[in-house]
């Protein structure tokens, strides 16, 4: 019988053995799958070969090492950032016997100077993966290194070590490190380092710790009318040298921005948290732009650090109108405050924990407190320092203030209207909420019954609503107009949403301010909040294009030491959480299956409370024409051929989940 069961498995099963499994050594993970590392093999992960290499050149000036770095791009793509900081260590390193310490660091993931804090206070490096990474990505390495007058030498091809570390001679009037790469043309194809890009980097980099001088060079080949062969970026005032450049004589509402800079207070244990500067100005016309950093790494989604600053700039302006008797100011938002202001703002703080390897986004939950607690003071007294000035960043914000008042009314009249008619019929599985206030509702898009009941429980019952599906809705990328119509799962989210679909979507119309998707933190819920996306895109693409979508962040672990707990998102932030947070404890890990696993207090606080939880806004390109690349991308991941997933796939699976995002 058991044979006969044998018999029946598919063709080449028998072959699965111990033989089947890799195991991948040195390096080789990262040339396999270099999206896990730098976000994919796009233009974007090639520059940020070069982020990593000068983050670390930076660590050592804001350290106080160094003073000074150079960036040169010659000609074949060809890379050299120099510092004269410390240098990296050359003797031997004591747990690996006949290597030096800078092969180990330049060829072994997570090994570095970062992970104790004694050799830096802040740094821009966390995992000991930047520069490692780097040399498996590109095709020849070469780094040198002046320490105690003396030159050091060794190269490196794909992240295979091509010879011991070599005394080249003496350097008495050189100290610090220097790294010459290019970048590997089998994983990142014929691309080629943008100038003007490398260019833009290193200036905002001085920019960023006015104690350091960068200067670029270029071959004169790749000198531009925007990028010079040479340049020497010096820039005493910091942020606000930045802003000052940025707004390049722009009317503002204040004659001078607010800026400034703050340590941080000490911590139990004495030692110094870190800094904030910032510069904020509110130009007359302007759509805005923000600049956030964290140990003078850009992280381009902002995070807590970004939370604290809106949260003093808010508070201070309510403040300030209650001073001087201006009582509507009590409810200004903090888009009000922020919105089309231009926005810089620098953090360096102890053991930052970010999203990703990428650091997009900062996640340090004690970020928010420093920079609200460090700023309000400076804003309080730049607003009352000078009255008239006060007043008139008040009564700008207090426009902005009213003129989203007036929009949410005549939506919240809508709304009502279609509420209250006899011709609605909303859907009998919507659990809707009971309040129209401006800016606060939001209907919950969740899959199952359990799940829905969960929520139900969690939310606040003036502002949610929630609207449970049955399983995964249809897949409207594939399906005839006619399936869609006829489907009841998408029937009644039409219906409660109220906004119509394709030719008749209008945003205007949407019943809620945001449309969340919150499914489970597993490969199922993605798969459903992929199609209700594909979903949106297609049948509702007005609220996409206007930002009303959303996704959810839910946990897919919950950490426990003792009586400190911290929630996990997926297994990299569970790992990274181990290694920081809970380093060298003993940890109680507890994996939630589902949404409907998680009690309705722990679904509140992760995922539906506005104060505690993380959403991620769903958008297309900034010029909506672009809308028919996005298509074309839907198409080939959701539409009918399947042959166009599987080529997607194989091509390009280290980018999938950056251009999901991004789309």
């Amino acid at each position: 019988m058991a044979d006969d069961l044998f018999e029946k498995l598919p063709d080449g099963s028998a072959d699965y053995n111990s033989s089947s499994i890799e195991v991948l050594e040195g390096l080789e993970p990262v040339r396999r799958r270099p999206g896990m590392y730098i976000g994919g093999t796009d233009e974007r992960a090639l520059h940020h070969l070069a982020a990593e290499v000068l983050d670390n050149s930076m660590d050592e000036a804001v350290a106080g090492f160094a003073n000074r770095i150079e960036v040169t791009l010659d000609e074949g793509n060809r890379l050299t950032i120099t510092d004269n900081g410390r240098g990296i260590p050359v003797d031997e390193h004591p747990k690996f016997p006949g290597k030096s310490t800078l092969e180990v660091i330049l060829s072994t993931l997570h090994s570095g100077g970062k992970f104790s804090g004694k050799a830096y206070a802040t740094s821009g490096g966390l995992h000991g993966v930047g520069i490692s990474v780097v040399n498996a990505l590109s095709s020849d390495t070469r780094v040198e290194v002046a320490r105690n007058k003396e030159l050091f030498a060794q190269e490196f091809s794909r992240g295979v070590t091509l010879g011991p570390i070599e005394k080249v001679g003496m350097a008495p009037n050189r100290r610090g490190t220097s790294v010459s790469f290019t970048p590997d043309t089998e994983i990142f194809g014929k691309q080629q380092f943008k100038p003007l890009r490398l260019f833009k980097l290193a200036r905002s980099k001085a920019y960023l710790y006015a104690g350091v001088e960068i200067r670029w060079k270029c071959a004169e080949s790749l000198a531009s009318d925007q990028v010079p062969a040479e340049a020497t970026f010096q820039f005493p005032g910091g942020l606000a040298d930045h802003l000052k450049e940025q707004l390049d004589g722009r009317e503002c509402v204040t004659t001078d921005p607010f800026a400034g800079s703050q340590e941080f207070p000490e911590d139990d244990q004495g030692r110094g948290q870190g800094r904030v500067e910032w510069a904020v100005a509110w130009p007359l016309y302007s759509d805005g732009s923000y600049d956030w950093y964290c140990n003078t790494v850009p992280t381009p989604d902002g995070g807590t650090h970004e939370q604290g600053l809106r949260a003093a700039l808010t508070k201070g302006l309510r403040a300030f109108g209650e001073l001087i008797g201006q009582k509507k100011a009590k409810d200004l938002t903090a888009d009000d405050v922020v919105v089309g202001s231009e926005v810089m703002l620098s953090v360096f703080v102890r053991d930052p924990q970010f999203q990703s390897q990428t650091k997009d986004r900062l996640t340090s939950p004690d970020a928010a407190r420093l920079v609200e607690n460090a700023v309000r003071d400076h804003f309080d007294l730049f607003l009352t320092a000078n009255m008239d000035r006060g007043k008139a960043l008040l009564g700008q914000v207090m426009e902005r203030m009213d003129e989203r008042l007036r929009r949410k009314a005549e939506r919240e009249i809508k709304r009502k209207t279609a509420t209250n008619s006899k011709k609605l019929r909303l859907p009998g599985k919507l659990t809707d909420c009971s309040g129209d206030g401006p800016g606060e509702t939001e209907i919950f898009i969740v899959e199952g019954d359990s799940a829905g009941g969960s929520a139900k429980q969690a939310r606040n019952r003036k502002t949610q609503a929630i609207l449970p599906i049955r399983g995964k809705i249809l897949n409207v990328a594939s399906a005839s107009a006619d399936k869609i119509r006829a489907n009841q799962e998408i029937a009644d989210l039409t219906l409660a949403l109220g906004c119509g679909i394709r030719k008749d979507c209008n945003a205007d119309n949407l019943r809620y301010d945001r449309v969340v998707v919150m499914t489970d933190a597993d490969v199922d819920g993605a798969h459903i909040a992929t199609l209700l996306m594909t979903f949106f895109f297609q049948e509702m693409p007005d609220i996409v294009r206007k930002g009303h979508l959303f996704l959810a962040q839910p946990p897919l672990y919950r950490l426990t030491a003792g009586k400190e707990s911290h929630y996990a998102r997926d297994d990299a932030h569970r790992k990274e959480l181990e290694e920081t947070v809970f380093k060298g404890k003993k940890v109680d890990v507890g994996r939630f299956k589902g949404l409907g696993e998680m009690n309705p207090s722990q679904l509140r606080e992760t995922t539906m409370n506005p104060e505690t939880r993380s959403l991620i806004r769903i958008t297309l390109p900034p010029e909506f024409e672009q809308r028919a690349v996005v298509k074309e991308l839907v198409d080939h991941l959701m539409g009918r051929n399947p042959e166009h997933r599987f080529n997607f796939i194989q091509n390009r699976a280290g980018e999938l989940d950056r251009d999901l995002i991004d789309a």
